[in-house]
């Protein structure tokens, strides 16, 4: 039995994963050890839903799990509740947004990848077809030369989990799916509740729109040929999620590279600045190894 833990379980990632393990039981060898949050009553709806145990330090499992779950509300914790456990070297899935600071970005890529800890995590909107189909799209040039791309995702400006930084790497993903994780530069024209931003690729340019708890996504491309775009949901993207966590527990190959996995961080910092300065930030990428 593969023994787990999950740490942050106010999220509803944390569901997510307990019905896949234990009402689903879609596989027999995860046993979850424990979860942790910070917020009591979060801890006992999962309790009474799921009959699962209750840590009473996010750290006291260290040296006793096979894999850890990591889905805190707020980004700062994700790096804290993940440090204790990096020396056990288990794979860990890390939800959105992976950290929130530059420096934890950096510090965090580099234990995790000095350690070789296998990483899985981010946004669930990778996991969408749609997403995946416009991303073959770019890499085969289906619909002639890329001319640029438009966005759109929600937003939690005032969350009190991190504000802007809550909600806001599901577009991120998105973007760095269909585009790449590397654009340049980033403008941010903020309006009450409703941000246009504006990503600068060598080539061309990719727009992407938040509305302030509006839960609607949509991607599409602007190619020489057509444009190509549409609505898409999230259906089925939470099962994927767990799944690609499970290939890693069980012994497979990490899907995504360190540097593509922390670099929303640094984009998502640029686009705070440029909301404060008003102006076009250029994106700064931390190669820390």
């Amino acid at each position: 039995m593969y023994k787990v833990a999950i740490l942050g379980c106010e999220n509803s990632h944390a569901d997510s994963f307990l019905q896949y393990f234990l009402e689903k039981k879609a596989v027999k060898d995860v046993e979850i050890l424990g979860i942790y949050s910070d917020e009591e009553e979060a801890v006992r709806k999962l309790q009474d839903r799921f009959g699962v145990s209750a840590m009473e330090r996010y750290d006291e499992l260290t040296g006793k799990l096979d894999g850890l779950i990591i889905t805190a509300r707020h980004g700062d914790n994700h790096y804290k509740y993940a440090k204790p456990y990096i020396e056990d070297r288990i794979p860990m899935f890390i939800d959105k947004p992976v950290t929130i600071s530059p420096e934890d970005a950096k510090n965090f890529r580099r234990e995790l990848e000095e350690n070789r800890i296998s990483i899985s995590g981010g946004s669930m909107c990778k996991y969408n077809d749609w997403v995946q189909e416009l991303r073959q799209a770019v890499e085969k040039g289906t619909y002639g030369r890329l001319c640029g791309g438009a966005l759109r995702a929600p937003i939690s400006l005032h969350s009190k989990y991190g504000g802007f930084y809550f909600y806001s790497q599901h577009l991120i993903q998105v973007l760095g799916t269909i585009f790449g994780y590397y654009p340049k530069s980033v403008q941010v024209f903020p309006r009450e509740d409703v941000y246009t931003c504006v990503f600068r690729y060598p080539d061309y340019d990719v727009t992407g729109v938040y509305v302030d708890s509006s839960y609607t996504y949509y991607a599409g491309l602007h190619c020489e040929e057509k444009y190509v775009g549409g609505m898409y949901t999230l259906d089925h993207c939470a099962d994927r999620e767990v799944e690609a966590f499970y290939r890693i527990l069980s012994g497979g190959a990490q899907e995504i590279s360190y540097e593509d996995f922390f670099a929303p961080v640094y984009i998502l910092n640029a686009m705070d600045r440029s909301v404060k300065s008003g102006v076009e930030e250029v994106i700064t990428y931390e190669n820390t190894v």
